[in-house]
């Protein structure tokens, strides 16, 4: 059979881990940023251990208020040590069971930004480095971050979005907007196999962009992430595809 990565953020606080893990490659949990502390990320780890499910750290800007979705002005020493902090409290949980941290993927407005943002995107390069040899990053295609990082020799999977739409620039639609999410399981079906079959992405002005997707993401603090991430599994398996 052909391989897809799925991937989710967890430890958010909806707690749901235990039912949407079985059905994804690699988690995403939050370390303190917009959600987190030292018992919700042993939880999940160990969730993710039981089903294993390859695991990584969710830094943010520090702002549980908005959880972590809106940009926060700080000095770049300020950003970087609260990146740092989050990846040391996160690195700690899984030493603690002899785990490994397979992966970094920011979260939220922290990775809209550094997507487009070169300071921001240095910044944060330069709070992971210590990471980089052994640790992917998970970016966005055609981004600079993802730029940045296959210059400077950190290891990169390209990430794209099951449950969201796009914009003709490869940017996510603002969820401000009704049409950010996509939530019908069948339309998620739709939009990851165009995007894992063609190499491209349909906007939501209908243009095609080219996108290349090692992992796709789906939210795991959307309503319906559990029948979405159910209906991929069994129809992918329909078309010779395993989540692995």
């Amino acid at each position: 059979m052909n391989t897809i990565a799925i991937n989710c953020d967890v430890g958010e606080g909806v707690l749901n881990e235990h039912l949407l893990m079985p059905y994804i490659s690699s988690c995403n949990i939050a370390c303190g940023g917009h959600f987190g502390d030292a018992k919700t990320i042993d939880h999940t780890i160990a969730i993710a251990l039981e089903n294993e499910v390859l695991m990584g750290a969710h830094p943010s800007f520090p702002d549980k208020e908005n959880f972590g979705r809106k940009i926060q002005k700080m000095t770049p020493k300020a950003l970087q040590e609260s990146i740092e902090s989050q990846l040391l409290l996160f690195k700690s949980r899984v030493d603690l069971v002899g785990a490994k941290m397979n992966h970094i993927k920011p979260h939220g407005a922290l990775y809209h930004l550094i997507a487009v943002d070169v300071v921001t995107a240095k910044i944060f390069l330069k709070a992971i480095k210590k990471y980089a040899k052994n640790t992917f990053l998970y970016v966005p295609y055609n981004s600079v971050i993802a730029r940045l990082a296959v210059e400077n020799n950190y290891k990169v999977i390209y990430e794209a979005f099951a449950d969201r739409n796009y914009n003709a620039a490869l940017s996510l639609v603002s969820r401000s907007q009704e049409n950010a999410l996509i939530t019908d399981a069948a339309a998620v079906f739709k939009h990851v196999m165009h995007m894992y079959q063609h190499q491209e992405v349909i906007t939501i002005s209908g243009e095609k962009k080219p996108i290349i997707a090692d992992t796709f993401c789906v939210h795991g603090d959307q309503q319906n992430a559990l029948s979405i991430l159910g209906y991929l599994s069994e129809n992918l398996k329909k078309q010779g595809i395993a989540i692995e």
